[in-house]
């Protein structure tokens, strides 16, 4: 039996997913907590949860006294959960699954602990498992073919470009030796260990992830071979000749194991693994075998082509159209009719009139639809016999999207039902001009996003106010709705045909919440003088939902943020009046009336009196 002092149970998955299926849900199982983030470390007498200021509240609220919640990232004690750990581990012996740790985590890990007479030790069972008596069993739902008329790029041709890519690759042999390289320093394939990067290269998807339209598979890209590791269950007779015709094969998925081991692969060479697979995978393989660089799949899926774009265009339309839809019948039924619709009622009314959009395949996340103090939680996600009933004191947020097949959607819109106060009207006005500096942002080659982070922040800087999260991250084309690196938080330079979100926010704790969010698509723009040439680029807006314009201080704003705002919702109504002109028009006069309206709240007349003219 293997003595440790600590046990780990991290959120990921064997994959590093975000979102992880229900049987990979291990640190919910010991928690309770179910945000996306966080990392449990039960000690001999504690119990701690690590997480981010996006989930300090809800963490609160959903695990029991037997844990402690401990705050982590910029501005706190911490920064992360292994930085935590460093002040808490001297002399132990440190527990956790290898397939659930990232090898560059690994490493670093190792590394730090060196200074504390510390260990990582990897048991050959998980201890969750040994313990959840009722684990889910995975998914047996069949994967399914994504057509080129939706992705753009044959799979054949995807393939092709990674094997050109590995066998272009430098040998990986020791600095120090002067001779020529042998067989074995050569890089003979490549092990693809993300879920989306695999959907993706293969042109394939599926349903084993809560969300996002992935499968648990394995995929190991040759010279000479290709290999897919999935369950023989997940493949219908569709989908086995057309992995055939591209020269996969396939083996069940718990084989990658003994492939790996055996060397199943055949020949001398250098296997690259990606520095977020798993450190198991590392161990297995061995040091001597693997070359630890970034998946070029990642730089692939992230530059989108026209096909792709085109499709998410038609994506945020219809999805534009089911979220007008929904707030137009919201505001009657609260305003007009004099109903009490709870958050929860909210979330569930927008996802059916999503289903009823061509191509709607699943929510491409968990609505997040809080009123009130629930408003102030970025990731709260209703649940039926707790919901808040949504009120007309307060701001209304709903951040959510769809998966279609021709495109991942992400939108906030923050509402209020009644006479918001002063002090919300500024805070909406300055997230507002937050998002109007990225909207218009012009930038030059080579930029990164968190380059840019500072025009969401500027106008809320001003008055000393912030928001923890990012200004906004990368989603797919009906893949996952946070996709790579680039986004407002990253260094890496945005490129043409990258897909991102644009959210700045404000929250007041226990009060209420504020966030608009839009998806945009990096694009090629000329300037006037094109200093150093066409390098020049900026944003096109995909999101087609109007703007409310009852919370936003007119006195605030400028000339042109005005005129953007104004702009903003009559594109809106244009793009979208095709749709709903003829089949609803309780929507149709919503977005006729929202999008005509006047900036700002009507002031008191004679007496006190209020009428809002909408």
């Amino acid at each position: 039996m293997t003595f440790i002092s600590y046990s780990i149970v991290p959120s990921a998955d064997a994959h590093m997913s975000e979102y992880v299926a229900a049987s990979d849900q291990r640190r919910q199982f010991m928690t309770g907590f179910s945000g996306s983030s966080g990392e449990a470390i039960v000690t001999e007498s504690s119990a701690y949860l690590v997480t981010d200021s996006r989930y300090f509240m809800q963490a609160q609220e959903q695990m029991d006294n037997n844990w402690r919640l401990v705050r982590a990232g910029q501005g706190y004690d911490h920064s992360d959960w292994v930085a935590f750990l460093m002040t808490i581990c001297k002399g132990k012996r440190i527990g956790i699954d290898g397939r659930m740790l990232p090898y560059e985590k690994a490493v670093h890990i190792t590394n730090l602990l060196n200074d504390q007479e510390a260990k990582m030790v990897y048991p050959i069972q998980n201890l969750v498992d040994l313990v959840w008596k009722d684990k889910p069993s995975r998914s047996k739902d069949p994967v399914f073919l994504q057509p080129r008329e939706y992705t753009g790029e044959e799979a054949s041709s995807k393939l092709a470009k990674v094997k050109a890519w590995v066998e272009a690759q430098r040998p990986d042999k020791p600095s120090y030796a002067r001779a020529e390289p042998k067989p074995q320093h050569y890089q003979i394939g490549i092990l693809i260990t993300a879920l989306d990067q695999i959907a993706y290269l293969l042109n394939l998807r599926g349903s084993d992830i809560p969300f996002n339209p992935l499968f648990h598979a394995y995929l190991f890209i040759g010279l000479n071979a290709t290999y897919l590791f999935l369950e023989g269950s997940k493949v219908n007779d569709e989908v086995a000749p057309y992995l055939a015709s591209l020269g996969v094969e396939r083996r069940d998925y718990s084989d990658i194991w003994k492939f790996l081991r055996k060397r199943e692969w055949g020949g001398e060479g250098k296997i690259i693994m990606s520095p977020s697979a798993s450190y198991t995978i590392a161990l297995v393989l061995s040091s001597y075998r693997t070359t630890i660089m970034k998946s070029p799949v990642l730089d692939m899926m992230a530059v989108k082509n026209d096909v792709e774009l085109e499709g998410l265009r038609r994506a945020y339309l219809r999805d534009g159209v089911a979220f007008v839809q929904f707030l137009a019948w919201l505001e009657d039924k609260i305003l007009n009719k004099g109903y009490d619709i709870s958050e929860w009622e909210a979330s569930q009314r927008l996802l059916e009139f999503r289903k009823k959009q061509h191509g709607f395949m699943g929510l491409a996340y968990a609505t997040i639809s809080g009123s009130g103090p629930n408003g102030a939680l970025p990731h709260y996600s209703p649940r039926k016999s707790e919901a808040r009933m949504i009120d007309k004191t307060t701001p209304y947020v709903n951040d959510s999207g769809g998966q279609y097949r021709d495109g991942t959607c992400d939108t906030t819109r923050t509402i209020h039902l009644g006479r918001p106060d002063a002090e919300m009207c500024e805070a909406y006005t300055r997230v507002l001009q937050g998002h109007i500096a990225i909207d218009t942002a012009v930038f030059p080659e080579g930029t990164s996003g968190k380059a840019l982070d500072v025009l969401a922040r500027n106008a809320l800087w001003k008055e000393g106010m912030n928001y923890g999260h990012g200004s906004g991250h990368g989603f797919g084309s009906f893949l996952t709705v946070h996709e790579g690196a680039y986004s407002f938080s990253h260094d890496l330079p945005l490129k043409p045909n990258y897909t991102l979100t644009n959210e700045p926010g404000y929250y007041v704790a226990g009060k209420w919440g504020i966030r608009i969010e839009s998806a945009l698509v990096v694009r090629r723009v000329r300037t006037k003088h094109e200093f150093n040439g066409p390098i020049w680029l900026s944003f096109e807006r995909l999101t087609s939902v109007p703007i409310q314009l009852k919370m936003v201080n007119r006195d605030m704003l400028t000339s042109t943020e005005k005129q953007w705002l104004i702009n903003h919702n009559k594109e809106c109504f244009r793009k979208l009046k095709p749709f709903l002109q003829n089949t609803d028009k309780r929507a149709f006069d919503w977005l006729k009336r929202e999008t005509n309206r006047e900036i700002g709240i009507a002031a008191p007349g004679p007496g006190g009196i209020t009428i809002d003219w909408g």
